[in-house]
């Protein structure tokens, strides 16, 4: 079992804390412009504290922090919306769109969308609120900061992979054009426009493909601390759960991560968060998978894994020693705490809102590429 202290440190960085916080986003600012953000692009989005909300420009290599003023109180989606991509583009007044990302504001219960409008891949920003209604999100007149995420000489950004806030920061995943491709940023608060981040180059032990590798992005993650030291758990294509632990650390540093949990081969992760239930402390792996299924009903599908595998760091249970998901049952017996959590097939995008409560983006038709999707609030076993 964890550590008690562990859900509580753990918290402090996820949707429950952030629904507690009572200070604006506005006030983790530095010098902030009041203005029209302009996006180039728009990948990932994520919130802080206090309505903050976190966008991605991966085009313009960097992340656009901007108070939205949504604060609370909570309202929860009263009903399931069905043909979400149809009733967005509506409200955006164009053709069609791509949803990229969804995020849930813990303040307010209010469900956020990054899209792509069709023609021109237009940057889109969409909420969803409690009664059903969808309006898009202004981006004028507003407190924001840039923040850029730096390179090495002759390097590029090629992608933004996931972003989230922990411990008084901003934590970035990404992947870039150098040898050692699978980057971690840390921009510290209060934020501020430019370049103000750490960023380490992070290598990995893929379990199922039994080598070290340093292309591959961390495609999910969560900030982590434990017993006073800051982790980034992410996970990656095929699908090793890793922890790197970055306090302390030079920036341009390289990071050998220790993987503690192989979910399988031919699965690509897609959101990560942690929630407890019944006195246990679980970690939500979703995926999607990308060879044939060996189960279930969708090729979205999600694990949960008992948080003390995170505690592994002696080479009899990490790396090429990880605990292993039994890829052929829901659970066990190879891994016991390791197993298949049924309420979330089919879902493409899943955004927690509080602990066990989590809002999914889900598709309605398996058996469709072009299937609409639906939106719906889920707690969870």
């Amino acid at each position: 079992m964890t550590k008690p202290s562990l859900l509580l440190l753990c918290t402090l960085l996820t949707a429950t804390a952030l629904r507690a916080e009572t200070k604006s986003a506005s006030s983790y600012f530095a010098k902030p412009i009041t203005g029209k953000v302009e996006l180039s692009s728009i990948g990932k989005i994520a919130f802080g504290p206090g309505g903050m909300l976190l966008i991605s420009d991966p085009k313009a290599a960097s992340i656009v922090a901007m108070d939205t003023g949504d604060a609370g109180p909570v309202r929860r989606l009263g009903k399931r919306v069905d043909e979400i991509e149809a009733i967005l583009a509506k409200a955006a007044k164009v053709e069609s769109l791509l949803v990229v990302d969804m995020a849930v504001n813990p303040a307010s219960g209010k469900i956020y969308f990054s899209a792509t409008g069709r023609p021109g891949n237009q940057p889109l920003l969409l909420a969803l609120a409690a009664d059903g209604s969808v309006a898009s999100v202004s981006l004028d007149a507003v407190a924001h900061v840039r923040m850029t995420l730096p390179s090495v000489e002759n390097a590029q950004l090629r992608n933004v992979t996931d972003l989230a806030w922990g411990a008084d920061s901003v934590i970035v995943a990404g992947q870039s054009s150098e040898e050692f491709a699978n980057k971690i940023y840390e921009i510290p608060s209060p934020l501020e426009n430019g370049e103000n981040a750490r960023f380490f180059s992070a290598e990995t032990f893929h379990v199922a493909h039994n080598k070290w590798e340093t292309k591959a992005p961390i495609q999910s993650f969560i900030p982590w601390e434990e017993d006073g030291d800051f982790y980034v758990v992410g996970a990656f294509a095929c699908t090793p759960i890793a922890k790197f632990p970055i306090s302390e650390l030079e920036s341009g540093s390289k990071i050998k991560g220790t993987s503690v949990v192989e979910l399988g081969s031919g699965n690509r992760p897609r959101d990560m968060f942690i929630y407890e239930k019944d006195g246990v402390e679980w970690l939500v792996t979703n995926t999607q998978r990308f060879k044939e299924n060996l189960f279930g009903p969708s090729k979205y599908w999600a694990a949960r894994v008992r948080m003390d595998y995170l505690d592994a760091d002696s080479p009899e249970n990490t790396n090429e020693k990880a605990a292993r998901r039994n890829v052929k049952a829901p659970s066990g017996p190879e891994a016991q705490g390791i197993e298949v959590v049924e309420a979330l097939f089919g879902a493409v995008i899943v955004s927690q809102l509080e602990n066990s409560e989590v809002v999914v983006m889900r598709e309605s038709d398996p058996a469709r590429e072009d299937a609409p999707h639906s939106v719906e609030l889920v707690s969870l076993p």
